[in-house]
């Protein structure tokens, strides 16, 4: 399923690369892990210099920037279950990239020079290095959900509102390059791997970002991928809930919260997450698009 709003603004567009209204289990999304997701050169020797030169520019001014691994997203397959209980089951191919890459093609003000005339998002977006991104849905045992305001210190969307979320990382499974990949006898238990760090990575990232335990948490449900227009960021979003209460998640944030990615903590009904999603980043307004999804199709059973 594709799906693309535009709100008049870019910068707040985002575009439904798949959406899976009942949420997909571990079991149900599978990972190939290949070299062939990797992002192709771009053929313009000047727009590929471009990339290292803005990276040592931003080093520049801020030596603390670290140039970590990412998974690069490059498309998804789907193949449908016998019917029963609403089933698909999704395979992500991803690849491999990093920070580096991404602050010198998609955050590129050259960014539009990378893509590709395609209709197809994959050969779009081929030259540019489209970090996996990911957010959560996470609601409340009194059904709110909680939203995070973004700091001022951050480089991308300072003060907006987002979702809690950051990276699957390579590190997590013992990735390094794709020699190192290779170099075990059983590429499907290194898709494994990954496929279960997109799992892992959520849970992590909701624990840190926002101070609850692991055990208030369900186990996360996939529920879509989203990208927004502007620079061509893909995310992929679960959907969890938390057996706490919202005056007891707060409690826990104002405790566990250094400052630094995010200032403040929200929980929030539906209503009131409307307004608030006009100022999110398009992936993560894309993120509140495919929880709507799942709201409709559960209140349909």
């Amino acid at each position: 399923m594709e799906k693309e709003e535009i709100d008049g603004c870019s910068s707040l567009a985002y575009k439904l690369l798949f959406s899976c209204p009942f949420g997909l289990s571990p079991p149900q999304l599978s990972v190939v892990f290949d070299e062939s997701y990797d992002r192709i050169p771009h053929s313009d020797i000047n727009l590929e210099n471009s990339i290292s030169q803005i990276w040592d520019l931003r080093v520049q001014k801020n030596a603390s920037l670290f140039n970590g691994k990412k998974f690069r997203y490059g498309g998804y397959s789907q193949n449908s279950g016998d019917g029963s209980n609403q089933e698909s089951y999704v395979c992500l191919h991803l690849g491999l990239t990093d920070y580096r890459t991404f602050v010198g093609t998609n955050l590129n003000p050259s960014w539009e020079k990378f893509l590709v005339t395609s209709e197809d998002d994959s050969t779009q977006c081929q030259h540019t290095s489209s970090p996996l991104g990911n957010a959560a849905i996470v609601e409340t045992s009194d059904k709110k959900i909680v939203v995070l305001q973004r700091s001022n210190n951050v480089g991308e969307f300072p003060g907006h509102f987002v979702f809690p979320g950051g990276h699957p990382e390579p590190q997590e499974v013992g990735i390094e390059t794709h020699e190192y990949s290779k170099d075990s006898k059983d590429s499907e238990l290194v898709n494994k791997r990954v496929s279960q760090e997109m799992f892992d990575s959520i849970i992590r990232e909701v624990v840190e970002e926002i101070g609850v335990p692991t055990t208030s948490l369900s186990d996360p449900l996939f529920i879509g991928i989203s990208r927004r227009v502007l620079n061509v960021r893909p995310a992929i979003f679960f959907f969890i809930k938390c057996s706490l209460q919202s005056k007891e998640i707060q409690q826990l944030y104002s405790n566990a919260q250094d400052g630094y990615e995010s200032t403040q903590l929200y929980t929030v009904s539906m209503i009131e997450l409307e307004p608030m999603a006009l100022k999110m980043p398009g992936c993560h307004q894309g993120g509140f698009a495919l929880y709507k999804l799942m709201v409709g199709a559960l209140k349909n059973i």
